[in-house]
């Protein structure tokens, strides 16, 4: 779970404008910290089934977010996966 340093971290650097929450950039980036540390603690925890059902519901709206982008600009996301160092 993200604490609220982390997630203002996060989203400082990844903000387009002042006050940006809610972009996809934004929303991508939460999602992969988000994501990263479920995986942490699914490979302590292999039984978690509730929680790897969560974290597929997450993969799913992180791959959607990046469709969406990817078909807005296609630039935009290259960048994007490039500074998560997601492989796309």
């Amino acid at each position: 779970m993200l604490t609220k340093e982390e997630k203002g971290r996060i989203i400082s650097e990844y903000e387009t404008h002042e006050g940006d929450t809610g972009s996809p950039e934004v929303q991508v980036a939460l999602l992969t910290k988000e994501i990263n540390e479920l995986t942490e603690h699914l490979r302590n925890h292999p039984k978690d089934h509730s929680s790897r059902r969560g974290l597929l519901k997450m993969v799913g709206n992180r791959s959607a977010l990046l469709k969406y982008v990817r078909g807005k600009d296609v630039k935009r996301y290259q960048g994007l996966i490039s500074r998560l160092g997601l492989r796309k």
